[in-house]
């Protein structure tokens, strides 16, 4: 997942999380506020009366020592003045029902408060009714809650687009310097603009390293290839010197076998070198890909040189291959190459009377090319390693290998951008599948 997801993602569930404490709290805040509310309110009206007894006196409400009592026509509000016990005392603001002349009893938050007057003790009540109360939360509580998923909306698309800017450089980074380089060889480095100084850091450490990594592989190239070249000549020498001792009618029999030992491992020191210096032209470049050729009669030609071999250990070789699949923009003397050591390989790890199927589909636009054998097969920890220069596994030690079979393959393969996907089993067989870009392979 990317961070610029998981950051949305993150701050979507904060945002969730908030929404449902606020569905939980809403009410009893909304319930609080209300009750406040009505509190002031009941308040004023209680300090508005008293100022109207102050300024015109309790006879204003209460004549010939009768009870004043007030109320709305639907009963959502009344008053209540009457006289009391000298020492009763009540000043309170809380719920009540009440019970009118007509039956109906009805549920209040009132205002309780006695006053005197002229000696005289006076109780009053104002009442406000509960169900007002109610129907005056369910409208704000509604209000909040529209007004809290328009606020989580509007965070959430700020956040994805601030995200979005602030990730941008890491984005370019990765992009550019990472994704976007093909290894090993390296573009110039243009410094990523960001006013982020972390990813300031990242930039110019990831192009530090990559110089470093991109100046150690030239030398390696630099050192194979100017051995490969320096240690032919001697090999060169040394064989026609041994050639020439062959021709020398005095030189015993003992000799002679010394020798074709000593030519024995010349020739292959030679193949080596030959080996590590087409690994070195490969890896430099030096190679054009402008040829054009069947798949089908390169893989011919191939088996035409390989067959001695497949009969040797009586392997059955089976080809299913589209007629009308051609290489385009390839090298032909390489991809003849990789094809003759994976083939070859498959004869060399299988076993006596085993099978080779070399098979090609098309899939999502690629083409894959799969080579499959029925022999020893490789272990699953030993796969990532099979494409190192002069690795050899266990199996492969009794055979005459130098280990470089596969590295030889692996650059063929990163010359023409195809993908290799390896697949084995133990003592099952293996599976090498060659991924062509559409741009190696046309169908005609």
């Amino acid at each position: 997942m990317k961070l610029g997801t998981k950051l949305t993602l993150f701050n979507a569930i904060s945002k969730l999380v908030i929404v449902i404490l606020f569905v939980l709290l809403v009410p009893v805040l909304i319930k609080n506020i209300s009750r406040n509310y009505v509190d002031s309110k009941l308040i004023k009206q209680k300090n508005k009366l008293l100022q109207i007894v102050k300024s015109k006196g309790i006879e204003t409400y209460i004549e010939n020592g009768e009870a004043y009592g007030s109320y709305l026509p639907l009963k959502d509000e009344y008053i209540s003045l009457d006289e009391v016990d000298p020492d009763y005392f009540l000043d309170t603001i809380k719920r009540g029902k009440r019970l009118f002349s007509e039956g109906d009893t009805l549920e209040y938050r009132i205002l309780s408060h006695t006053f005197k007057v002229k000696n005289k003790n006076y109780l009053l009540e104002i009442g406000k009714s509960v169900d007002t109360l109610d129907e005056t939360s369910v409208p704000l509580q509604n209000i909040a809650f529209q007004v809290l998923l328009g606020m989580i909306l509007l965070t959430v698309l700020a956040d994805q687009v601030y995200s979005t800017y602030v990730l941008k450089p890491l984005r370019l980074i990765i992009k550019t310097k990472l994704v976007g380089q093909k290894f090993p060889n390296f573009h110039t480095y243009r410094q990523v603009r960001t006013t982020t100084s972390d990813f300031q850091h990242l930039d110019i450490s990831i192009h530090n390293m990559i110089e470093t990594i991109a100046d150690k592989f030239h030398k390696e190239r630099e050192f194979i290839s100017n051995a490969s070249h320096e240690l032919m000549t001697p090999i060169s020498i040394l064989q026609s010197k041994i050639e020439n001792m062959f021709e020398e009618e005095d030189i015993n029999d003992e000799l002679k076998v010394r020798l074709l030992e000593m030519q024995k491992i010349l020739n292959r020191l030679k193949s080596i070198t030959k080996t590590l210096l087409l690994i070195s032209q490969i890896e430099n470049e030096q190679f054009l890909k402008e040829d054009r050729v069947s798949v089908s009669e390169l893989l011919q030609e191939v088996y035409d040189e390989i067959s001695i071999r497949l009969q040797d250990k009586n392997i059955e070789y089976e080809m299913s291959m589209p007629e009308n699949w051609h290489f385009v923009n390839i090298n032909k003397f390489l991809l003849f190459n990789l094809f003759f050591n994976l083939i070859n390989n498959a004869i060399k790890y299988n076993n006596e009377g085993g099978s080779i199927r070399v098979t090609g589909v098309a899939v999502n636009h690629k083409y894959m090319i799969s080579i499959t054998d029925t022999g020893i097969g490789i272990d699953e920890d030993a796969i990532p390693l099979i494409f190192n220069r002069f690795k050899k596994f266990r199996q492969s030690l009794q055979q005459d290998s130098f280990g470089l079979g596969l590295p030889i393959v692996k650059s063929i393969a990163a010359f023409h951008d195809i993908e290799i996907d390896v697949t084995s089993e133990k003592d099952k067989g293996s599976t090498f599948k060659l991924i062509f870009p559409a741009t190696l392979i046309v169908v005609s």
